[in-house]
């Protein structure tokens, strides 16, 4: 990833490709990395493909909300010279594409959502404390994938350095209750953009039927489900979520021009 990183002002950001902008949000957990597949397939295939780095531990806990990180997003697509945006989200990120849709509808021309937060939200707070175990947090990180193999050491190494460092965990603690605080139900049905949504039929942090509910809810969505994977469906079937993705861009015109 580094060949494409870029640090601009208060922005860091990869970027790869030319053509309709992509934005892309990583969630709580999540490094820029998690994309790679996406990245590497759509930049060859018509689409700018950007990923913020989201300050979400280098913010003041004051701005550490939902609501603060979508004006993040937002101030970045002006900054890039973005009209319009295709976002994509994974988990919290999911979270803050959907806030952001409903802040600014105009940005917006479409949102792919994944193992996205915004509606249920047992997946963030419930277990935190005990922060100083590092096989109890092996586990929770391999229970996010349906093949814990995924969860490598350098993963769980990352996750177990974040829950140990107090200022993360309280910025992940005052995350989780914003999450909470900014639950999407009755925005949804307002909010007519076209959206996809791509799911682990094995997610465990946000099941299956919260993907249900999120089809209900959104207008527009188109929901796909994925076999033998858990929330982060880019990382574990990046084929297929590729192939579901490409699927859904060229049904709804958002294919690159």
């Amino acid at each position: 990833m580094e060949k494409y990183f870029k640090k601009e002002g208060r922005y860091s950001y990869y970027e790869a490709g030319v053509g309709t902008p992509i934005v892309v949000l990583h969630g709580l957990m999540g490094g820029l990395s998690n994309f790679d597949a996406v990245a590497s397939y759509f930049s060859e295939k018509g689409y700018k493909i950007v990923i913020p780095d989201l300050p979400i531990y280098s913010q003041s806990l004051l701005k550490t909300n939902v609501k603060s990180f979508a004006k993040y997003v937002k101030d970045f697509i002006t900054f890039k010279g973005f009209d319009r945006v295709i976002l994509l989200g994974n988990s919290l990120g999911g979270h803050i594409a959907l806030y952001h849709t409903k802040m600014y509808p105009e940005k917006v021309a479409g949102l792919v959502l994944t193992g996205s937060s915004g509606l249920y939200e047992s997946a963030m707070g419930d277990s935190y404390p005990k922060r100083g175990d590092y096989e109890y947090i092996k586990k929770k990180a391999e229970a996010v994938f349906y093949d814990p193999k995924i969860a490598t050491k350098e993963l769980v190494d990352e996750v177990y350095a974040s829950v140990n460092d107090r200022i993360k965990l309280i910025k992940t603690l005052t995350i989780a209750k914003s999450a909470i605080r900014h639950n999407m139900a009755k925005d949804l049905p307002k909010m007519h953009v076209q959206t996809c949504l791509i799911w682990g039929k094995n997610d465990t942090v946000t099941p299956p039927n919260v993907a249900q509910e999120f089809n209900e809810l959104l207008p527009n969505a188109t929901l796909y489900w994925i076999d033998n994977c858990g929330h982060a469906a880019m990382m574990e079937q990046p084929e297929e979520f590729n192939r579901l993705l490409e699927d859904w861009l060229s049904h709804t015109h958002l294919k690159a021009h």
